[in-house]
């Protein structure tokens, strides 16, 4: 099946000045300008750089003024079989629009990272290390690794990866951040985790801090 085009403003250095791009991956019924709202905080410390933050492909069925990368069995009564095939296709659209940024951009993968929110932390783990060539850096918060049982053997590219979760989180518990972290080690990825405390299911100051240290150091300026 063909990738469906995804669609995203775009905020950040102006078109053909970017040296680094980030794309946001929004989370399960929400929609890429909740995401792109952070790239205000973060461009006056990355000013050649470009942020993107597509809307997932489906409408969500858990909320049906947002979108969704895949369905979710225990959110929406979904069959597990239509999760997987829908996390695969998903998989398929968001690499097309990373290319399409990159070629829009004039700028290779080396200069992109991925910023994820829970079902797009999913999503952007388990695309970047499957991707041919490296990508620049991943963030994800708030998320858990799928498939962590395949990584290893399905590992193409490795990149440098920072997870962050709240230990208040009551949507996507908190021992998801070291079972990502201990598979992602055990397959020789570049890893770094922190713990914020009494955070929810969101992003702090705190947690936007680390990220804009980490992707100031991975990406070029």
């Amino acid at each position: 099946m063909p990738p469906r085009p995804l669609t995203s403003a775009r905020k950040g250095a102006p078109k053909g000045t970017a040296t680094s791009v980030v794309i946001f991956v929004h989370g399960y019924g929400a929609n890429g300008a909740d995401l792109l709202g952070l790239a205000d905080p973060l461009a006056p410390h990355l000013r050649k750089t470009a942020f993107y933050a597509p809307d997932a492909p489906e409408n969500c069925q858990g909320n049906p003024f947002g979108y969704q990368w895949f369905p979710i069995p225990w959110l929406d009564g979904s069959e597990e079989s239509k999760a997987l095939a829908g996390q695969q296709q998903a998989a398929h659209d968001l690499n097309a629009f990373i290319d399409k940024v990159l070629a829009d951009e004039g700028l290779e993968p080396s200069a992109l990272a991925l910023v994820g929110f829970s079902q797009g932390t999913m999503m952007s783990l388990h695309i970047a290390p499957r991707r041919p060539a490296p990508l620049a850096a991943l963030v994800g918060f708030s998320g858990r690794l799928l498939q962590p049982e395949t990584l290893a053997a399905e590992t193409v590219s490795k990149l440098p990866i920072l997870l962050i979760h709240g230990d208040a989180d009551p949507m996507v518990p908190v021992q998801s951040l070291p079972e990502a972290a201990d598979a992602l080690v055990a397959a020789g990825f570049e890893t770094f985790a922190h713990v914020c405390k009494g955070l929810g299911h969101s992003i702090d100051n705190e947690g936007l801090s680390l990220a804009l240290g980490f992707l100031r150091e991975k990406l070029p300026q």
